[in-house]
């Protein structure tokens, strides 16, 4: 809902149609000269990706702004999870991700204008037992945002990767792999209102900063990280509680 009274179209994008259309509505209601798209997708699968980006090539959609946001996570071993699960995960945050891009970015050099925000996590930049591998596709997202972001510089096309620590979304739950059973191991207190994340990302875009990392304690955390050595990082991690 901020990113409305910035844009004159938006088009919205995910698996589950009546969401989509709730949101639609409420962004109409609240925000009349604002036109809405819906695309109902599964972002998972290839060929509906491909409709996706047909359909905006037929309606004349020329997007300037993409915000690569869907995201999916597994929590548990490797060993014992799903393939299906597993694939979905490295299907949404990494393929999906970089096609929708690769589909998009094109049309804003040919307009001379444009932007790209990659939701990336804080998990980008740890190795997480019972997380390895959305984890490992968190790194992706930022590396190939900063790769992207220097290819870009000379279109004046900014590129963000946005970097949030632990958010209540409904992405919690769809990581566990059964219900009832404890959560992952982080402090309430850790959580940033997504309200706060999206207001800091526009910020940092409006910046045109390279990345961010939502809420101070985020921000924080980030930096200890990043100061840790590899070989201290597999010990803190190491020891860190296990999923049950």
């Amino acid at each position: 809902m901020q990113l409305a009274p910035r844009v004159k179209h938006l088009v919205l994008v995910a698996r589950r149609a009546a969401l989509l259309e709730d949101l639609a509505l409420r962004i109409r209601q609240t925000f009349p000269l604002v036109t809405v798209s819906v695309h109902a997708t599964d972002l998972a699968v290839a060929e509906e990706r491909d409709r996706l980006i047909q359909a905006l090539a037929e309606q004349g959609h020329a997007p300037d702004l993409l915000v690569n946001n869907a995201g999916l996570g597994d929590y548990g071993e490797f060993a014992t999870a799903e393939w299906p699960k597993l694939e979905a995960m490295l299907r949404v945050n990494v393929e999906a991700l970089t096609h929708l891009a690769h589909a998009l970015v094109p049309g804003m050099i040919r307009g001379g204008r444009g932007a790209v925000v990659n939701v990336s996590s804080l998990a980008c930049l740890l190795p997480i037992p019972d997380f390895a591998v959305y984890a490992a596709t968190k790194a992706y997202v930022t590396s190939f945002s900063e790769a992207l972001r220097i290819e870009l510089r000379g279109h004046r096309i900014p590129v963000l990767a946005v970097c949030p620590g632990p958010v209540h979304t409904n992405f919690g739950k769809v990581a566990h792999r059964e219900e009832h059973v404890p959560g992952m191991p982080v402090r309430e207190w850790f959580y940033v209102p997504r309200e706060q994340v999206v207001r800091e990302s526009l910020t940092a875009l409006r910046q045109d900063r390279a990345r961010i990392y939502p809420g101070l304690k985020t921000a924080a955390a980030a930096l200890a990280i990043s100061a840790v050595p590899i070989v201290l990082m597999r010990l803190v991690m190491g020891s860190r509680p296990r999923k049950g």
